[in-house]
């Protein structure tokens, strides 16, 4: 479960989040729609840690991140959010110097103190399940922008995080990628993860998400299961963007 309650964060005098909150349960999929610009990846970066908040808290598990902590303190309990909190960016930053299979072992390896044969047996396995079997031993640079998603999206799986944030996981996939990676994350949602999605494709969250949060202007504009945000929407803002979105 990952909670925000009344976020607030301004950059450059501008205010980007405006008192946002909204809680997500254990096993269930949020995803945030709304136009470019209006607060959706700020959001992540501060439910993740990256960002500090200027007002609010954040509470995953035990760890509750509040606004009105000094900074050592703030930066500690940031790492132990980063701990339960795994993001996929939209840049995805993959480490050039290493191969796919050093991407995906490194942090597991060495910040978790996994077994690296394990490791690397179930590297193997999840990108074999989104179609990038022999792709292991290649280098970021030899991939296209679509295989270096998937590849990051298998390094924030294989870390197991309580919660995974995702901007924009398939902006440079095909139809049928896209369709992979939606049956991976399934699986993962069924074994008891929680995921963030924020995402322009309404198909993939339409078939992805329990509930759908809609931003405008760095606020919540509205929040509802999933199916009555999408084909019942209650604010004017809502049903405006979901007509231009479709």
């Amino acid at each position: 479960m990952i909670r925000a309650l009344n976020l607030y964060k301004s950059k450059d005098g501008k205010q980007i989040l405006r008192g946002v909150s909204f809680e997500v349960a254990s096993g269930t999929t949020l995803g945030i729609i709304g136009a470019s610009g209006s607060g959706k990846t700020t959001l992540l970066r501060c439910l993740n840690g990256l960002e500090r908040i200027d007002r609010g808290v954040i509470e995953c598990g035990d760890v509750r991140l509040d606004a009105s902590l000094a900074d050592v303190e703030y930066a500690r309990r940031a790492k132990l959010l980063r701990r339960r909190v795994g993001m996929v960016f939209q840049h995805l930053h993959l480490f050039p110097h290493l191969s796919v299979l050093g991407n995906i072992t490194e942090a597991p390896v060495h910040v978790l103190g996994m077994q690296r044969s394990e490791v690397e047996r179930e590297a193997q396995e999840l990108l074999a399940e989104i179609g990038l079997q022999g792709v292991a031993h290649r280098y970021p640079e030899s991939l296209s922008g679509g295989e270096q998603q998937r590849v990051a999206i298998v390094r924030a799986l294989i870390m197991r995080p309580d919660v995974l944030l995702f901007d924009e996981p398939t902006s440079a996939l095909d139809p049928r990628r896209s369709a992979n990676v939606r049956a991976l994350l399934r699986r993962f949602i069924a074994q008891g993860h929680t995921m963030i999605v924020v995402s322009h494709s309404i198909r993939f969250l339409e078939d992805l998400a329990d509930h759908l949060l809609y931003m405008e202007g760095g606020e919540v504009v509205e929040h509802d299961r999933a199916e009555a945000l999408l084909y019942a929407p209650k604010d004017a803002r809502t049903q405006d963007f979901l007509r231009q979105a479709r």
